[in-house]
């Protein structure tokens, strides 16, 4: 009892930990407005995996820690990566580079005598970006996005000297080459006086002034932006790698016309890593841009292959991040703002102030339990810690600089967004009160409603051409659109109205009818596009599918929810569905017995026709398999095995059961090897597994 009381307190810990970490994604990625540290952010990551490490089950595919980044921009066409922009892991301290080199000496087999180079380079505060080249020419140019798909930024690099509309030199038949924009310190402080001289708001560092002048929608406003560009990695590269080494590839971006970064250099083993790392940190300040960290990569590039990927990152690369840096501001106001979940999350504005050679002027207040533990009061001269880019977070308050006046701060009850109750709610898991505290008015508060309304309308949901983030905003404000069935009445009710969308400003007669086919072309949608779209806590695109393929029809997944009280079989038989599990179980009950949920519901069915589930691709010969590893391995390492069959889209488990599909045996074979046959399980030896994963891969 005592170990599920445990692990429904973690999957309740780790849920909380998961929105905030997607909220904070959101900031940083898609609006270039993030609203906590590094350090911060980092330990929110570090948290959320360790539980995942503690109970494997909370580690599902709709996890975190298997995804970068957030999705695109609306604003932005789209560019598919070839190969995914995946992110790094972090580590803080010198003891963890030696526990990553051992990792990795350890997953190749090596021994502590057999000599093993990484690459160690500064770690660029700016804005990841992929430049695609064939036959030698800039074709297109993205930003990381979510890893898979980004923002397309093609007509804005072209006025940035750093990136070559032609490669110089024998260039691949077509190569991605990856680096990072970012804006020195010098041409940010010129552009916050050209900013301040025409009154317009000020930036915040030089990231965001580098991400903000690469993600405009109008070329010419980036064309008078003073971006740089560090080449330093690739994505895709045919017919063959042009070196075979981190080095050698750095060595080709520079015969290619690239920069790339002088400071750059190998290293072999942890204490020559350390010493490299100290030595660029030594000198960061005169660098004139900022970095905050380094990077360490397997310099062997067949070694990078044999390493892989795990979840979000690779295994042959992490982030040696910096040490925060402080400095001591006044705080002037503390705004709440409200997310798109309904959480009242409060941020400090401070008088600006330079932390490591970045002006700040916000920080990261947390939640009210945090600001009453710090007695945090406006009026205070707070001690700030900057942990490399984004917003820092407040330490703590200088006492003795405590204005007469101040007075302790009290959290507001209601939502300043529309003046609903603002409730802390106990969690039924673990007895406790949220550290959140949530507006209610969920169908009533603007911030709320048309972030539902955006992700109703998103790509993967119902893909509504021409209605983006702005105009949803705007039809929001005109109180146009309200509710998802709102957007197909939309048509007749213009058609009735004396007050015609043609005559708004910014739209006009094709532009309209454009719109309304746009709505009318999505009148039918596939069910699990159709159960992602509405929005249900903790139901991303993989559990949307797996809601859809259980049920098949929406009317017998609604019907089930509609009594899927707790400890009822209609729970049951939704907590019963492979990668479900009880939270997500929960909040697909909690939405369907919404009574306005439920109205909402009924209004959208009248105008839309639910088709069956999308197909979902295979992917090859083991993709969907369970298999299983047992006895010793002579050509790789259990670990490298393994990873092999999740790349290939195959699970693996370490018991042998009736849902496994495949065992591969090494030498020695025992219990596993048994149980197999026992069971009629296939069995395969190492030989054959490699040649069924090759012809999968292939």
């Amino acid at each position: 009892m005592k170990k599920s009381d445990d692990l429904a307190r973690a999957r309740a810990q780790h849920q909380k930990l998961g929105e905030e970490i997607a909220a904070h994604d959101r900031a940083y990625y898609q609006e270039d407005a993030p609203v906590v540290s590094d350090a911060d952010y980092d330990a929110l990551r570090r948290r959320y995996e360790a539980l995942e490490k503690q109970f494997p089950e909370l580690a599902d595919e709709e996890s975190l820690s298997r995804k970068v980044g957030a999705a695109p921009a609306e604003k932005f066409a789209k560019v598919a990566h070839a190969v995914p922009m995946l992110s790094l892991g972090n580590i803080f301290s010198d003891d963890e580079v030696e526990d990553f080199v051992a990792r990795v000496r350890r997953f190749l087999g090596l021994g502590g005598e057999a000599e093993l180079a990484f690459t160690a380079e500064p770690k660029i505060d700016g804005l990841s970006c992929s430049l695609r080249y064939e036959k030698g020419l800039l074709v297109s140019a993205a930003t990381r996005g979510d890893g898979l798909v980004g923002e397309d930024v093609t007509a804005n690099v072209g006025a940035i000297d750093d990136i070559p509309e032609k490669l110089s030199g024998g260039a691949p038949e077509v190569i991605d080459v990856r680096g990072e924009v970012y804006m020195s310190h010098a041409d940010f402080a010129a552009l916050n006086a050209r900013q301040a001289a025409a009154d317009k708001p000020l930036f915040a560092n030089p990231r965001n002034a580098a991400a903000g002048s690469l993600r405009q929608l109008d070329p010419a406003i980036t064309a008078q932006r003073p971006l740089k560009f560090f080449a330093y990695a690739w994505g895709a590269a045919e017919p063959d790698m042009p070196a075979d080494s981190q080095m050698g590839m750095m060595a080709v971006f520079h015969a290619f016309g690239f920069k790339v970064n002088p400071m750059t250099r190998v290293c072999y083993g942890a204490r020559d890593m350390l010493a490299h790392f100290h030595d660029i940190e030594s000198r960061r300040a005169s660098l004139g841009y900022d970095i905050d960290g380094v990077v360490y990569k397997v310099n062997d590039l067949a070694l990078q292959r044999r390493l892989g990927f795990v979840a979000r990152a690779p295994r042959w690369a992490i982030a040696h991040k910096f040490p925060a840096e402080r400095a001591t501001s006044v705080l002037r106001e503390i705004e709440i703002q409200v997310g798109r979940t309904g959480v009242l999350t409060p941020v400090a504005r401070l008088d600006p102030v330079t932390v490591g050679g970045v002006v700040v002027s916000n920080a990261t207040l947390h939640n009210e339990d945090e600001i009453a533990r710090k007695d945090i009061r406006i009026g205070d001269t707070v001690i700030v810690q900057r942990a490399g880019d984004v917003i820092p977070q407040i330490l703590g308050v200088v006492p003795e600089k405590r204005p007469d006046d101040a007075s302790p701060y009290q959290f507001p009850h209601v939502c300043p967004a529309c003046g609903s109750a603002a409730l802390r709610e106990i969690d039924p898991k673990t007895g406790e009160p949220e550290a959140a505290r949530r507006c209610t008015g969920a169908l009533v508060c603007p911030a709320q409603a048309v972030e539902k309304l955006r992700h109703f309308c998103s790509r993967n949901a119902f893909d509504i051409e021409g209605l983006g983030d702005k105009q949803i905003a705007f039809f929001y404000e005109k109180g146009l659109i309200r509710t998802p069935a709102d957007i197909f009445t939309l048509s007749e009710r213009d058609r009735q109205s004396l007050t015609k969308i043609e005559n708004f400003e910014g739209f006009g007669k094709v532009s309209a009818r454009n719109l309304f086919a746009a709505i009318e072309a999505r009148r039918e949608v596939a069910l699990n596009r159709f159960i992602f779209a509405l929005g249900i806590r903790h139901v991303g695109e993989t559990n949307a599918i797996r809601l859809a393929r259980s049920f098949e029809t929406f009317d017998a997944l609604r019907e089930t929810a509609r009594h899927a009280a707790p400890g009822s079989e209609a729970r049951q038989r939704i907590n019963d569905i492979d990668g479900i599990g009880d939270v997500v179980a929960e909040a697909v009950a909690d939405f369907f017995v919404e009574p306005h949920n439920e109205r909402a519901l009924d209004a959208l069915l009248a105008e839309v026709r639910i088709l069956p589930m999308e197909a979902v691709k295979s992917g090859g010969a083991v993709a969907g398999k369970t298999v299983v590893f047992t006895g010793a391995l002579q050509k790789m390492t259990r670990d490298e095995a393994k990873a092999m069959a999740e790349r290939l889209g195959a699970k693996v488990s370490s018991s042998v059961s009736k849902k496994t599909d495949l065992v591969i045996a090494g030498a020695e074979a025992g219990s596993k090897l048994t149980k197999a046959r026992e069971l009629g399980v296939d069995v395969i030896d190492e030989d054959a597994w490699l040649a069924l994963a090759g012809a999968a891969a292939g």
